[in-house]
């Protein structure tokens, strides 16, 4: 019988990946139940279990005296059973969640099982996850038994066993995908810096390289494009630019914008905006439909980035030395506050709407009131 016990762990060890240690606690806690259904709840305790993890040897003491196995009987069989099978289920789910809550935040694969709600019920093997239809890209179709492969954003231990819930909209699955598609990626030698996306359209992914001999972009890419070709195939078409990072933010901005073509860049790095001039022709390619490379650009950059055409900012600007208006001008500057704003920096009534109060206030002979006062003045001029 002893043999036949262990033989039984050692089985379900290797099936269920659960501890020999939880195992045996599992028996020794359904043998103490069922010591208990015998010899009645007065004396519990004075009433331990001990099994030999050796030998698989078990001894039942009560009040220190060891009592045989014969005495159980069928009820306490039948309790020492049920208790076991309840040990072993608890450890099977604390294993589960344990796996997936070390693979959240990567990819995983399996296969479409049911629909809930316009929910996807994935079959990952040893446990179903939830593939909200909220995180599937536009347009999206599956059917049952087909194979999906979706990103781990959450893994929650639940009554039931892991909660574990898929997306396919989220930046990680790009991030996922780029480390399993480039090798480059995986060794450590490129890094990815920053991505931007909207799920389904268009992703925008900067990257650089640790070996001035390897090309970022061009490793990404792979040859004849084969690399991230599968990766858009694996997106149902989503557009992916691969964009070179740089610690010079213009050429940075520049590159974000591609493939539109940059006239003049003006750079605040205080206020982290960037103002870009494009040629006319250029003006649709650099914003995008619906606004979607800039704003792409600049959550991929960390700048709020303004684009104009040439022809439009010429005309602003014409228009600011027709006015005739200068800084002085302004509600609350003098001559005097006029030579102090000129020597830290602000040329123009432009240049003071988009600054703060805080920063206007760091100008000589500048407080609070008067800062607040020419700022809104400047802002409603540029209006």
């Amino acid at each position: 019988m002893n043999g036949e016990l262990l033989s039984v762990l050692e089985h379900i060890e290797r099936e269920k990946g659960i501890s020999r240690q939880i195992l045996i606690e599992a028996v020794e806690s359904a043998l103490l139940s069922a010591a208990r259904k015998v010899i009645g709840q007065k004396d519990e305790e004075n009433i331990s279990v001990k099994m030999d993890p050796e030998t698989g040897s078990i001894k039942v003491f009560a009040a220190g005296k060891e009592i045989k196995s014969v005495e159980f009987g069928r009820i306490a069989a039948q309790t020492a059973k049920q208790v076991i099978i309840q040990k072993i289920r608890e450890a099977e789910r604390d294993v589960i969640f344990e796996e997936f809550r070390e693979r959240k935040g990567t990819i995983v694969t399996g296969g479409v099982h049911r629909f809930e709600k316009g929910n996807i019920i994935v079959d990952l093997g040893k446990v179903e996850a939830v593939l909200p239809r909220t995180e599937l890209l536009p347009r999206e179709r599956y059917k049952q038994g087909e194979r999906i492969k979706a990103y781990v954003t959450n893994v929650e231990r639940t009554s039931r066993g892991s909660s574990i819930t898929l997306s396919r909209r989220d930046e990680g699955m790009i991030k996922r995908l780029f480390e399993l598609e480039i090798p480059e990626i995986t060794d450590g030698i490129v890094e990815i810096k920053s991505i931007a996306r909207e799920a389904g359209a268009r992703t925008k992914i900067a990257v650089t390289s640790k070996d001035e001999r390897i090309d970022s972009v061009g490793a990404c890419v792979g040859m004849r494009g084969q690399r991230v070709k599968n990766i858009v195939n694996e997106l149902q078409g989503e557009k992916i630019d691969i964009v070179r990072h740089s610690d010079d933010i213009r050429e940075y901005i520049k590159a974000a914008l591609s493939p539109a073509e940059i006239a003049q860049i003006k750079v605040d790095k205080e206020l982290k905006r960037a103002e870009i001039v494009v040629e006319d022709d250029q003006l649709s390619l650099a914003i995008g439909r619906h606004g979607q490379n800039v704003k792409l650009a600049s959550k991929l950059v960390g700048y709020e980035i303004d684009v104009k055409s040439r022809s439009n900012s010429e005309d602003k600007e014409r228009a600011k030395q027709e006015s005739g208006l200068s800084i002085s001008d302004l509600p609350g500057v003098g001559k005097k506050a006029e030579e102090y704003l000129l020597a830290s920096g602000y040329k123009t009534i432009d240049d003071i709407a988009k600054s703060t109060v805080e920063i206007l206030m760091e100008v000589k002979g500048i407080g609070k009131k008067t800062a607040e006062k020419i700022l809104a003045s400047a802002k409603e001029f540029i209006e």
